[in-house]
């Protein structure tokens, strides 16, 4: 058994987005201790509130469209004890600017709650816990999002439509990338290569990716579905003047 002191010393660490397994190492704490506590102790004690439940609490618009794209793409909640749910969001441990800008946004919508990270392979899952993520996220449901329906709240939709490259970018920066495509051409019979940059958006919900290529529409981007196989997998934009769209409002993965 450990006081509470200790158990505040170890929730304080891990506010401070220290992995569970540094943790663990400095104090000589398990990390399915430390876990329990995080998802336990610490969120039922915090009084956080959600915009969907009070009127008095405003909700971060852009931050909170950039995790909604990520959330689609990359993301889930799990329901834990006591009412409370854990937002989880896989980003690849080859893009630190991605997992930072994450963390950002989760920390922008639920200032007061803790954001961990815990390594996997080859990603990070940035984590939070609250009772509200469900109201913020009403997409989640039992099973895979390509298995089932996924439709916008008409809030989220307007939300949405106000803040739409925040969107476009978390999509990208969960399941899509910025590219250079290469093709030869014969000049003066000579072989030449030529080079140029392209976005693709890759999942396998025809809901999500309709969300992507609708808010693409919205904001003049030109795009096309190509297929993986028989699977119309990706939404591609190739066209100059779209691209440079593109790299102004979301640029590449870092």
């Amino acid at each position: 058994m450990y006081d509470i002191e200790t158990r505040h010393r170890v929730l304080a660490l891990v506010a401070e987005g220290r992995s569970l397994n540094s943790i663990s190492g400095l104090t000589g704490i398990s990390r399915a201790t430390i876990r329990d506590w995080h998802v336990c102790v610490e969120p039922i004690q915090r009084k956080a509130e959600c915009f969907r439940c009070t009127t008095s609490t405003a909700l971060r618009r852009p931050a909170y469209t950039y995790l909604l794209g990520l959330y689609l793409g990359d993301g889930c909640l799990s329901a834990q004890p006591r009412g409370v749910f854990a937002l989880r969001i896989a980003c690849a441990v080859l893009w630190p600017g991605l997992i930072e800008s994450c963390e950002a946004a989760i920390r922008a919508i639920h200032p007061d709650n803790a954001v961990c990270r815990v390594r996997r392979a080859g990603c990070t899952m940035v984590t939070s816990t609250s009772k509200h993520w469900p109201c913020l996220f009403p997409q989640h449901a039992p099973g895979k999002k390509h298995e089932r329906r996924i439709v916008l709240e008409p809030w989220q939709q307007e939300i949405v439509d106000a803040h739409p490259w925040e969107f476009i970018r978390g999509l990208i920066h969960s399941d899509g990338c910025r590219i250079a495509n290469w093709t030869t051409r014969i000049v003066g019979g000579e072989p030449k290569r030529y080079e140029y940059p392209r976005y693709f958006f890759t999942n396998k919900s025809d809901d999500i990716r309709a969300l992507f290529s609708d808010t693409l529409d919205k904001v003049g981007v030109e795009w096309k579905v190509t297929r993986r196989g028989k699977d119309p997998y990706n939404v591609s934009v190739a066209r100059r003047a779209s691209v440079a769209l593109m790299d102004l409002h979301v640029g590449p993965k870092y």
